[in-house]
């Protein structure tokens, strides 16, 4: 196979490897790089196994603050090549001290989370979940399973990004009224689908559905707190497919028993990475506040599984293989995050 003159072949710790990625980045790598792929997480503990490795993976949930950082620099490790848009886990001022290089996967599929965010809604409001569990063991009544019709409802949109504006065009084909908030106005969502703009307290004070979209930074780190939940229509729909930190979880579970939040909807939760993406069937939990979130049946949990398309894995391993090329090569790269 033919590579520029100043190509390296990379070594790559891959960590967080999951079983369903392997058939995306092999082909996607066609052996220019020497993939170790690692089935744990990098934390400090785990940084050693990166040794050797100019180059290292990672997935959402590892854990790239200053000292792992540092670890991975001693390795002789100097490019990371995010599996992930968000790059909240990352330290970049720690990076960027350290000479340490990172890229990411900026727009693998926003039609993923925005049709599991949908699909969440849905399975909530028409208690699917419920009915499958009773058809199995047949019992056909209905009592119980009265959902809400769709259209005329309002939706707050609180993040109108790459993922937040399919939802709106989603929603706008259902005949939902779509109100949004963010820094940046999207011009074509208020031109063609109708959506209008306002304050996120007044967002949540009319909406009958509200889906979250923003990344996760200190400014939005617990956006939704007992003041938003005390502003919410009683019986409203809360959905969060981003990043589990945007939700304060103990005041959210105040708010699913006091009967503000009627339906609760998440794909990720803030102290996820101890258990998303492992079998933990034959563990006791530990974790009181996700065992009690489960104990509602207003409440569907899905494992971090929104982006889980193979269109998604097919762009999330195509953009990581070249990140990585890019590197070996001394290209430019767009995908690079710049500190």
């Amino acid at each position: 196979m033919f590579y520029q003159t100043n190509f390296i072949k990379m070594k790559v710790a891959v960590y967080s490897f999951h079983k369903f990625e392997k058939e995306y980045l092999t082909n996607f790598n066609l052996s220019k790089h020497e993939l170790k792929l690692l089935d744990t997480r990098l934390t400090l503990q785990t940084a050693q196994l990166a040794e050797g490795c100019k180059t290292v993976s990672i997935f959402v949930n590892d854990d790239a603050s200053a000292p792992v950082l540092n670890e991975l620099k001693k390795y002789g490790v100097a490019f990371l090549a995010l599996r992930s848009a968000g790059y909240n886990h990352v330290d970049l001022v720690a990076a960027k001290k350290l000479g340490l290089r990172v890229a990411r996967v900026p727009d693998y599929s926003p039609y993923s989370v925005a049709e599991h965010t949908v699909a969440l809604m849905l399975a909530l409001n028409r208690k699917l979940i419920r009915s499958h569990n009773r058809v199995r063991e047949l019992n056909f009544t209905l009592d119980g399973l009265v959902g809400f019709d769709m259209q005329g409802k309002t939706v707050g949109i609180i993040g109108t990004g790459k993922i937040g504006s399919v939802v709106a065009k989603i929603m706008n084909g259902f005949g939902c009224n779509i109100i949004a908030t963010d820094l940046l106005e999207n011009k074509e969502l208020k031109g063609k689908y109708g959506v209008t703009y306002s304050d996120g307290q007044s967002l949540c004070s009319k909406s009958d559905i509200i889906s979250l979209h923003l990344p996760l930074t200190a400014e939005t780190k617990h956006i939704i707190d007992k003041k938003y939940i005390d502003k919410m229509k009683r019986g409203v729909m809360l959905i969060n497919t981003s990043r589990g930190g945007l939700i304060n979880t103990k005041e959210v579970i105040g708010g699913l028993k006091s009967g503000v939040i009627g339906y609760l909807g998440i794909d990720v939760y803030e102290e996820e990475s101890d258990l998303f993406f492992e079998d933990h069937s034959e563990d006791i939990l530990q974790d009181d506040v996700i065992s009690r979130l489960m104990t509602f049946n207003n409440v569907i949990i899905t494992g971090h599984q929104a982006f889980l398309t193979n269109t998604a894995l097919e762009n999330i391993s195509k953009t990581t293989i070249y990140n990585i090329d890019c590197f070996a090569s001394s290209d430019d790269n767009k995908n690079e995050i710049k500190i």
